[in-house]
């Protein structure tokens, strides 16, 4: 046993790699090698938190071919999500989320994916020159917001297109609705493909025993989840699982290889191994905690006129295709013909000195984990009730009724079908010129067009611009939201197109 396997060993029960690394930092032997600072005090502002910041040392394991204590770190995780594998991402979700497709789907094969997944699946499909078939999750009718993915849609897709490799869901999605993984595995592998969920926002859903099912217990071959994103881990930390016999692994961790960098941090390891082992001692506790106080906030949510919170019990009884709504995803919603989700976001950030997650068409989204304490949640409850009072107030006299939802623009992003012209790859690497957005439709889109957060593309290379989708953009703009893709060259706002035209070359 080497020596850093024997630290990590010898006090795993509690502070497992970070306990070595802080070993070793102190037991005299100098570092006549990579990182340049050396530990050094002398090092600059930061230099308090290189002394567990090494390379790939004796006794420190190898992430590319771990046999040691960083094999050891990530079976621990392992354990807790009861995958068959599960690896280390250092590149972030971005990093597995690539690694999971080209793993799945070799070049130029075609690829299933709901059209609310994040970029990064679409990079992988110009990394691969894949061909890309949509399903379309429906919208929440309630909220302006996507379901979840349906079973039977996926099933019909991959009867309509059986030459496609892989299927891909995001779930939960940025909002929390939480796909029925377990009806879309049943519907994939029963025609012998590979099921990936993007479970970046929802590391947590298998460590809480109340939370809807999370996508290993569902069944899907390849599970990636953010650490960071709801989790007590850095920026940048996350997971990827493997199960069944339909992924070759081999190639997979060849991808991860590629993908990753070859000098992966080992402050951010320690911090994926010392939240795996926070969530052992303390989670159910944790998440108990979490839910009480999601309750209370939505109790005290109840006196409000215009703002409510989405939760899945105000659904109506029609047919949805979500297993559940996560509690962590605060969607606060502004039902006011002169308040959208902007100034909402504005007046929480300014008066009362609380930054949300993100703002949309008509709802902010606030992230809560299992790390907020009593304060947090109940500072955000009363700048709500504060507000919702305000705009009682600014509407004095006037004959203002309550909107229901499908009334104001559309919260998120509702895509009708959309056709493509060019393959996505074709289209990145085309030719391109500046539109302005007034003389956009028809042409083919260059460029991706999303809001960010959440980085779900409205405009994917390769596809003809409509005319929804350009009111869209406008009104998204009109709302001042952050809308990446769209540029201003000084007259107009100006989206990225294909310089020849809108068909194959």
């Amino acid at each position: 046993m080497d020596r850093g396997e024997e630290l990590y060993r010898e006090d795993s029960e509690d502070r497992g790699l970070y306990a070595a690394l802080s070993s070793y930092s102190k037991n005299g032997c100098y570092p006549y090698h990579m990182p340049g600072h050396k530990r050094s005090a002398l090092a600059g502002d930061m230099a308090r938190y290189f002394d567990i910041d090494i390379t790939e040392i004796d006794g420190f394991d190898d992430l590319h071919q771990a046999e040691g204590i960083l094999r050891d770190a990530m079976r621990f995780a392992n354990e807790l999500y009861g995958a068959e594998e599960t690896f280390y991402l250092v590149n972030g979700s971005t990093c597995g989320v690539l690694a999971s497709i080209m793993t799945a789907a070799e070049r130029g094969a075609e690829l299933l994916v709901a059209r609310n997944c994040h970029r990064s699946v679409y990079h992988a499909a110009i990394l691969q020159e894949l061909t890309l078939r949509y399903c379309y999750p429906p919208i929440l009718e309630e909220y302006g917001i996507c379901d979840g993915v349906s079973a039977e849609d996926v099933g019909r897709l991959l009867e309509q297109y059986p030459d496609c490799r892989a299927v891909v869901v995001t779930s939960p999605t940025y909002e929390g609705i939480v796909s029925d993984i377990r009806a879309i595995a049943e519907q994939v592998h029963a025609r012998g493909r590979i099921l990936i969920v993007d479970e970046a926002h929802g590391a947590h859903l298998a460590l809480d025993e109340n939370a809807p099912e999370g996508a290993v217990a569902g069944g899907a071959d390849l599970i990636i989840h953010s650490l960071h994103k709801t989790l007590p881990s850095m920026t940048q930390t996350a997971l990827l699982h493997v199960q069944g016999e339909r992924v070759d692994r081999r190639k997979l961790r060849a991808y991860l290889r590629m993908l990753q960098t070859g000098s992966p941090s080992y402050v951010l390891m320690a911090g994926m191994d010392s939240c795996m082992r926070y969530m052992r001692r303390h989670g159910r506790e944790r998440f108990a905690f979490l839910r009480r106080q999601y309750d209370l906030f939505c109790e005290k949510m109840e006196t409000c006129r215009y703002i409510r919170v989405g939760r899945i019990t105000d659904l109506s009884p029609q047919k949805h295709f979500l297993s559940g709504w996560d509690i962590g995803k605060l969607t606060i919603f502004v039902r006011h013909p002169r308040v959208n989700g902007r100034r909402l976001y504005d007046m929480l950030r300014e008066d009362y000195r609380l930054q949300m997650e993100m703002a949309a068409g008509d709802y902010v989204l606030a992230m809560m984990t299992v790390m907020d304490d009593e304060e947090s949640w109940q500072r955000l409850a009363d700048a709500l009730v504060q507000i919702d009072d305000r705009i009682e107030k600014e509407s004095a006299g006037e004959e203002t009724e309550v909107l229901p939802s499908n009334s104001v623009q559309p919260s998120g992003q509702a895509w009708t079908e959309t056709e493509a012209v060019m393959s996505i790859a074709q289209a990145f690497e085309a030719e391109r010129t500046a539109v302005p957005l007034a003389e956009a439709e028809g042409r083919t889109a260059a460029d991706f067009v999303n809001l960010y957060p959440p980085g779900v593309p409205l405009l994917v290379p390769g596809e003809l611009i409509s005319g929804r989708a350009l009111a869209q953009i406008d009104a998204f703009l009109r709302m001042g939201l952050r809308v990446q893709g769209v540029t201003s060259d000084g007259r107009a706002e100006t989206v990225s197109c294909v310089r020849d035209g809108r068909f194959f070359h």
